[in-house]
């Protein structure tokens, strides 16, 4: 990657080698279609239970493996049948050869990495520069998880993950799910290590629709490009998490993941209940968001942009996706 190439690129390769969700587990009864940086994929469960990834495109003659048919260890074609195995993506059948021997050698489809995590599926689309999400907050934290249905919004992953973090909005934009609440922003308690940023907040339950559950302290953890969450302890019930996965179908344009989890042991709402009211919020924010100029963080200073202290968790957030796109830069180059 060159020195002189723009931020704005500089971005769009650091997000091809980074982590995106690209389908909920509870949708893989059949296969399902995804966009991935203009990428084209099939994601669906094998005969076998395994959990694939691959090109969308069958290489005869362009098919759509999202509608085709999945089998023990392979998925076939609506369109002439060819079938393409789950483990390697290389052809395995053609039905209208009567000699399998003579199958195209070269044909076949890409097949991606999958890893299932936080009720989706995620991916990467070149050899990614970082490992997989795993929240060290979360690890011991025996957490159930519910996948909420995704929201489409035609702005960039920047930009959503700093909406879902940034905390000036909320007595402007989330008047109904949290009501009243102070216009002026306290000092912030953030911290910054590489690609991780954290802030802790304390919750006064105010009068919205968390006013029954009482304060809590909500630890807010983004890490770039593209998880956002809060993890709330309640010393009423114990710990619960909301998180953001937006996943770029283009530079400009996310499908936004997301769910809940509840620890095991947590004793208030159910995981539905959770879920209708942090739905509340993100159904306020999206006619704001979606109106946003520009659709993505101004990396290379196309606009001028003004901060003050209550930006400095989204602020800290921009510097992870620079430390992301710093670390690309030499993964690309030492090649």
């Amino acid at each position: 990657m060159s020195l002189t190439s723009s931020k704005r690129d500089q971005a769009e390769e650091a997000m091809r080698r980074s982590w995106f969700p690209v389908a909920r587990l509870v949708d893989l009864d059949k296969p399902v279609a995804a966009t991935l940086l203009g990428v084209k994929l099939v994601v669906y469960r094998d005969g076998s239970g395994q959990v694939v990834v691959q090109s969308r495109r069958c290489p005869h003659r362009g098919g759509d493996l999202s509608i085709g048919e999945v089998h023990p260890a392979s998925i076939a074609c609506p369109y002439h049948g060819w079938e393409f195995a789950s483990s390697d993506g290389a052809c395995s059948r053609v039905p209208s050869l009567a000699d399998q021997s003579r199958i195209p050698p070269k044909a076949r489809i890409r097949t991606y990495p999958a890893v299932s995590r936080f009720g989706h599926v995620w991916t990467v689309l070149e050899e990614p520069v970082g490992p997989m999400y795993d929240p060290e907050e979360w690890q011991d934290a025996d957490l159930v998880w519910l996948a909420a249905d995704p929201i489409d919004s035609p702005v960039g992953v920047g930009v959503t993950i700093e909406n879902f973090r940034d905390v000036a909005h909320f007595p402007f934009v989330h008047k109904v799910s949290m009501g009243p609440t102070p216009e002026v922003v306290e000092a912030l308690d953030v911290k910054r290590d590489g690609v991780d940023v954290w802030m802790y907040r304390p919750l006064n339950a105010g009068t919205g629709e968390w006013a029954n559950d009482g304060d809590c302290m909500m630890k807010y953890h983004c890490i770039a490009p593209g998880l956002a969450s809060i993890t709330y302890e309640y010393q009423k019930y114990g710990v619960r998490v909301v998180a953001g996965f937006p996943s770029p179908v283009s530079y400009e344009h996310v499908k936004i993941f997301w769910g809940v989890a509840n620890a095991a042991d947590y004793s208030g709402a159910s995981l539905a209940e959770n879920l209708r009211v942090e739905e509340m919020v993100y159904l306020e924010d999206v006619p704001i968001v979606e109106n946003l100029d520009p659709r993505e963080i101004p990396w290379d200073a196309e606009v001028e942009e003004f901060s003050v202290p209550a930006d400095m968790f989204t602020l800290n957030y921009r510097r992870c996706f620079l430390e992301l796109m710093r670390r690309t830069r030499e993964s690309v180059d030492a090649g």
